[in-house]
């Protein structure tokens, strides 16, 4: 309970000047209710924009863990998946994996985690009943052994588009 108590004082009271600061300067650039009308994941996506992902580029800086290879049935029909979604989809992906929804600047192979450069990962777990989870400090996308490109379809879509992307219970 301490713990949590801890946490909870350090994201949200020993912030709450800086962010009252933050949030009136932001509704004195842009109209309080424009903004009222987005979730958090579409505000971040509006306000950094839309960028075109390099499906290629993602491929070639991907890492693959406990028996997923770029090869694997699974992660073929990941890549597949990934090439149905639009970009709005694929720009969602990445911030339920990243945490954010934008490429730096120099790519896929410049992607950073909590603790510095960190490429993007697919480990295999779970079983195929399982959603893929997510480790935003790694890039790690947790993705079960699913056994149909259309499972692994339906999963990756429910994980993203029914997530919130952060929470403290």
């Amino acid at each position: 309970e301490y713990l949590e108590r801890m946490v909870r004082w350090r994201l949200e009271r020993g912030v709450s000047e800086q962010t009252e600061s933050l949030v009136r300067g932001f509704y004195e650039v842009i109209d309080p209710r424009l903004v009222g009308v987005f979730d958090a994941r579409e505000l971040e996506l509006v306000i950094a924009g839309t960028l075109e992902i390099d499906v290629a580029d993602w491929r070639k800086n991907t890492e693959y863990r406990s028996g997923y290879h770029d090869c694997h049935p699974v992660i073929q029909w990941f890549w597949t998946a990934i090439e149905r979604f639009d970009n709005e989809r694929r720009l969602r992906l990445l911030q339920f994996v990243t945490g954010t929804s934008s490429v730096p600047y120099e790519g896929f192979a410049a992607l950073r985690g909590s603790n510095g450069p960190r490429k993007f990962c697919i480990e295999k777990w779970g079983k195929p009943s399982s959603l893929p989870r997510a480790h935003t400090c790694f890039n790690r996308l947790d993705l079960p052994p699913y056994t149909s490109p259309d499972m692994l379809y339906e999963k990756l879509l429910l994980a993203v588009e029914e997530t919130s992307t952060f929470g403290i219970e």
